[in-house]
């Protein structure tokens, strides 16, 4: 899968560690015929009807290899924050407002296991960056296959799963950076026989931080295994473990920001800070699953999935320690048919069924300086949700593709408590039955033009950590966030396949949105805050300037930028005397501008530029306090060399934020006190040795 957005297109040459090597002219591969599975079958990405971004694995190996966060902020309309290392939020298309950390709103996908669980939570921050091969995301609401969510889909592909995973290999790498960062991971993928494969990959990695009181450390374990007992079936196994501490430093007001801004939350008169609470945030995971496929005819499919996880979750915090235990079991089945055609007309139809099952037992107690006291409040949740799907595509004249789809969702959660006045029964609240459908079209003007259109039904009901949030109050009044997007693009490339751009126009319009607010102490809880219209743009558009070749000191250029405007207006929102119609939605830039560069010299060295410039953010709903506009700059310098027939070497250095700006990438918003920011690290650099065999 080829990245063609903004980072890294390597479309004429070989990919090795994430650089573009050997390249030739050849005259075989056209943008147009770069593909996209996320909907079940290979497509190629001029003709999808959906805003999509793919994220290659030599997109992600242009950054420095230890977060995830540069490369999908290269996705217009996506943005992902990290307050500090090790915490992440992540927003399609939307704000950040149902964020504290983790992920809201948004379906995620490890191969065919949900790591979003039946409580609607995703704890991204599980992933090591370099355990993925590649990430598909479609933007939008999009219920049709993958159940309820109102901002998009997100489907990571585990290192060794993709087709171009088939031959033995083995690679270590090392990297170590300002502020204590290190990380080392070692992969490999093998093949005992002709019907068995597996991978694994191992990782670990460190840094102390540049905030006070903002160290991480994470180590993680992943392995898919392949076992192909018959040429048309095959049984897949998926696991991920993961062991994630970090400290959280807390938020500062914009005098402490200005200051110091490398300080922890300091303590107040009434309340202590983050040091002498030892905030933290400790997370182990362990999520698998067994996939099984099988080719029942030439044209039909039948994939089924169980999948389960454990977490072992425990958060020291200002106010109170909590310990979480969460359990999800579920599985996932579908039929996918593809009609042979004799190109007048070609169906693709799927359907099937998703279900989840959850159970949260949450125990808040003192904290008495990080270490667990007496209970403050003890519940048990449990969550339950199941979809089924269905989806068809005409292809008419390979001109003319048609789309319709259609999920029927079911949600429901049930409590009871068992400290400081247990009940002995559970008391449930099931939301009403919910359909999510979608219309889509694209029509081939040209085999290098092509238009989009799509309608679609967005629906997100709250996740559990929303309905019993850290202010220990199980909110049943909390509704579930609903809407309609309508969605127009092009996409077109020139025939040399230099070029490329993509631009989609779309108004979202929803109901119910849930907003997150604070308490005096700094205990969240969340309420909805009736309407808000979403009108956005995006563009991308990349070019190879000088085209690659084997002469000269300049092997190739390439040059990419992405554009996303996002006017997204509270359209009815009152609270108490409160009136925030019309004001901007909180958290949420009005426009940010991505642009890169690589450039490849002689002797496979390559240099790599990545700019960002994201606008003001607004802080709080009343939009009377904002983040100011930042530009951040990166960049990278690599040079490989195979040293033996099959052993290569790469040596690399790097730098972000080399305009040295002071910024925060990750805003508490609607922070009680004004302590909205969490400074990012200042100019850094880091560097690393790669082997591969």
């Amino acid at each position: 899968m080829i990245r063609i957005l903004l980072s890294t297109v390597c479309v004429f040459g070989v990919v090795r560690f994430g650089v573009c090597a050997g390249a030739q002219q050849d005259t075989t591969h056209h943008l147009g015929e770069v593909t996209v599975s996320a909907y079940f079958a290979e497509q190629p990405l001029l003709r999808l009807t959906s805003s999509a971004g793919v994220v290659s694995k030599a997109a992600l190996a242009n950054q420095s290899g230890v977060s995830l966060v540069p490369a999908i902020n290269a996705v217009p309309g996506v943005r992902m924050e990290e307050r500090s290392p090790g915490s992440y939020r992540l927003s399609l298309r939307g704000s950040l407002l149902r964020s504290p950390f983790g992920v809201r709103n948004v379906k995620v996908y490890l191969d065919e296991i949900p790591l979003t669980d039946a409580g609607g939570n995703t704890y991204l921050n599980l992933l090591d960056a370099g355990s993925v091969s590649g990430i598909e995301i479609l933007k939008g609401p999009d219920g049709s296959l993958f159940g309820a969510n109102s901002g998009g889909v997100v489907r990571l592909r585990p290192y060794g799963s993709t087709a171009a995973d088939s031959t033995n290999t083995a690679a270590l790498r090392l990297n170590g950076g300002t502020y204590g960062l290190f990380h080392e991971q070692l992969a490999a993928i093998v093949h005992p026989s002709e019907k068995y494969r597996f991978s694994v990959n191992q990782a670990y990695q460190r840094s102390d931080g540049y905030r006070q009181h903002s160290a991480m450390e994470r180590t993680t374990f992943q392995t898919v295994q392949r076992w192909n007992y018959h040429a048309d079936n095959e049984l897949r196994l998926v696991a991920l473990y993961s062991d994630l501490y970090y400290l959280t430093p807390g938020g500062l007001t914009a005098a402490q920001f200005a200051e110091d801004p490398r300080l922890a939350r300091p303590a107040t008169a009434a309340v202590p800070g983050a040091v002498d609470q030892k905030a933290s945030i400790s997370n182990k995971t362990l999520v698998g699953g067994l996939v099984h496929e099988a080719k029942i005819t030439p044209g039909l499919r039948h994939v089924a999935t169980v999948f389960g996880m454990h977490t072992d979750f425990r958060n020291p915090f200002i106010t109170n320690y909590e310990v979480r235990d969460e359990n999800n079991v579920g599985f996932r089945t579908y039929v996918d048919y593809t009609s042979g055609g004799d190109g007048t007309v070609e169906w693709h139809v799927n359907g099937g069924v998703e279900w989840q099952v959850g159970q949260n037992d949450i125990s808040n107690y003192d904290n008495n300086g990080g270490v667990r006291g007496n209970e403050q409040a003890i519940d048990l949740l449990r969550s339950r949700q199941h979809f089924y799907f269905a989806r068809a595509r005409a292809d008419i004249h390979r001109r003319l593709a048609v789309e319709a789809s259609v999920s029927l969702n079911y949600y429901g959660y049930a409590f009871k408590s068992v400290f400081p006045e247990p009940e002995q029964t559970y008391t449930e609240n099931r939301f009403d039955a919910e359909w999510m459908p979608r219309v889509a079209l694209s029509y081939l003007f040209t085999p290098a033009l092509a238009w989009r259109a799509s309608v679609s039904r967005g629906y997100s009901p709250p996740t559990i950590a929303e309905v019993r949030p850290s202010d220990n109050i199980i909110n049943t009044a909390l509704a579930a966030e609903t809407g309609w997007n309508y969605e127009m693009g092009v996409r077109w490339q020139s025939s040399d396949r230099r070029f490329w751009m993509d631009a989609s126009i779309f108004y979202y319009r929803m109901s119910d949105a849930i907003i997150r607010q604070l308490r005096d102490g700094g205990a969240e809880y969340f309420n909805n805050a009736g309407g808000v219209e979403q009108r956005g743009a995006e563009l991308s558009v990349a070019a190879w300037l000088v085209e690659p070749r084997q002469t000269g000191w300049v092997r190739g250029i390439q040059a990419g930028s992405n554009i996303t405007w996002s006017n997204f207006r509270f359209s009815d929102y009152r609270t108490g005397d409160d009136d925030f119609t019309g004001n901007k939605l909180t958290g949420v830039p009005g426009s940010t501008v991505v642009s890169d560069l690589l450039v490849r010299f002689p002797v496979d060295i390559a240099a790599y530029l990545m700019h960002n410039y994201t606008s003001g953010i607004p802080l709080n709903d009343a939009n009377t306090t904002f983040a100011d506009k930042y530009h951040l700059l990166q960049a990278k310098l690599t040079w490989e060399k195979l040293i033996r027939k099959k052993l290569a070497i790469q040596l690399f250095v790097g730098g972000d934020n080399l305009l040295n700006q002071q910024y925060s990438l990750g805003n508490d918003i609607n922070a009680f006190g004004g302590r909205f920011f969490n400074a990012a690290a200042p100019r850094n650099f880091y560097g690393g040795i790669a082997f591969r065999y």
